[in-house]
């Protein structure tokens, strides 16, 4: 008798020895591709993130005397195993919340899953439009540049009367969507030619060729919009074709991480629009980034860095406003319309759909030998207020 009191009472311990453990941890799960197609993405976002939370919380990786634990796995930049790995973190793993991914794609395939699970998913720095448009649910917050973000920014850089467009992008939700919104926000320019090439792509001479077939004998300025993300950027091609100098067809595009940048030297003089380069925004936060990624990497923080950092600070922001409460119908409560510090300067997660408002930058490349990439120097920093981003959630 006294031996079973015994196991019964053991076991009654245990159980309120690990629950009182889990109430003093607060569970993230981070699902990025670790590995795939845009690994060097997900590893930049994971270090960011890191960083941030250690910024947000001084150093503790507590708040509200609970402790930040974070959960990685790797998705592959594969949808299935994204959907099946978010649903493991939320079911197995516990996880309060949950930060990705990397790749669009794979945001699709998760959006049901945070539905299914009632739990949040805060998407970084996947793009695509219907992440936080008719795909979206009220789970759903994103603090990564949405497609239209990109796209208005981008057609600021060149949407002038006379101009014709042919886009060159890959054939997937990320390219589709920002297409698609580059489209709708041009204004005066026109568009020429939509090419639509394989992910994988690593031969563009025919996509190419038939960009220029479409743009050479129109009249006025021409361009190609160039939206791509990770395997083989096609700038070497494209500077390989000396199009400007034989066609008179100039070549912008968005901003990208450092390594890919470097074939931004072939096109000095270049506009794009820029979700995040580190010399132009000027802030406490940035500074704070900036000086610990150097120290601790020798390097500059990149473009998926900031976004990393920025989703730790949406996170730390939000639980230190619920004091440490991961309940979500309060979390989404604190979190709608809330503002909050980033590398960036303030975001603002919109109510409607939960997209981060956020200033984005028109560049033009500078060729300074110091830097092994073509430099994006600031012509404007595009704030929220200036960019008139559609909401397509049908909320």
């Amino acid at each position: 008798m006294h031996r079973r009191t015994f196991t019964a009472l053991a076991a009654l311990a245990a159980t309120v020895s690990v629950s009182a453990f889990a109430a003093e941890e607060i569970r993230i799960a981070h699902v990025y591709s670790k590995t795939g197609p845009l690994e060097a993405y997900g590893k930049q976002t994971q270090t960011g993130l890191m960083m941030g939370l250690e910024y947000a919380t001084g150093g503790t990786m507590m708040v509200a005397g609970k402790k930040l634990v974070l959960i990685e796995r790797d998705d592959q930049g594969k949808p299935d195993l994204g959907k099946s790995l978010l649903a493991a973190a939320y079911a197995d793993d516990k996880a309060d919340i949950a930060v990705g991914p990397t790749s669009s794609g794979v945001a699709l395939a998760m959006l049901p899953v945070a539905e299914e699970y009632k739990k949040i998913l805060l998407v970084e720095p996947a793009v695509a439009d219907s992440i936080t448009g008719d795909k979206w649910n009220k789970y759903i917050f994103r603090t990564g540049r949405n497609s239209s973000q990109d796209a208005i920014s981008n057609a600021v850089a060149m949407d002038k009367d006379g101009v014709t467009v042919a886009t060159l992008a890959q054939d997937y939700a990320f390219g589709r969507d920002g297409v698609k919104a580059f489209k709708a926000n041009l204004k005066h320019a026109k568009i020429g030619h939509e090419e639509y090439l394989p992910q994988n792509t690593t031969d563009f001479t025919a996509g190419i060729q038939r960009i220029v077939d479409a743009l050479k004998d129109k009249p006025g300025k021409k361009a190609i919009e160039v939206i791509w993300a990770g395997g083989t950027p096609p700038f070497n091609a494209l500077a390989a074709q000396d199009l400007k100098k034989r066609y008179g067809i100039d070549v912008f595009t968005g901003g990208n991480i450092l390594p890919a940048m470097a074939s931004y030297k072939n096109f000095p003089g270049m506009e794009g629009a820029t979700y995040y380069y580190f010399g132009i925004p000027k802030n406490a936060v940035n500074d704070a980034l900036v000086t610990a990624h150097y120290k601790e990497f020798k390097t500059p923080p990149d473009f998926f860095t900031a976004g990393g950092f920025s989703a730790a600070m949406a996170l730390v922001t939000a639980l230190k406003k619920t004091n440490g409460d991961t309940g979500t119908n309060k979390l989404i409560k604190t979190m709608e319309g809330m503002s909050f510090d980033t590398p960036k300067g303030k975001m603002t997660f919109r109510k409607e759909d939960h997209q981060a408002m956020q200033s984005m930058y028109h560049f033009k490349i500078k060729n300074d030998p110091a830097f092994a990439w073509g430099v994006p120097e600031l012509v404007h920093e595009i704030k929220p207020e200036e960019m008139d981003i559609p909401i397509r959630n049908n909320r």
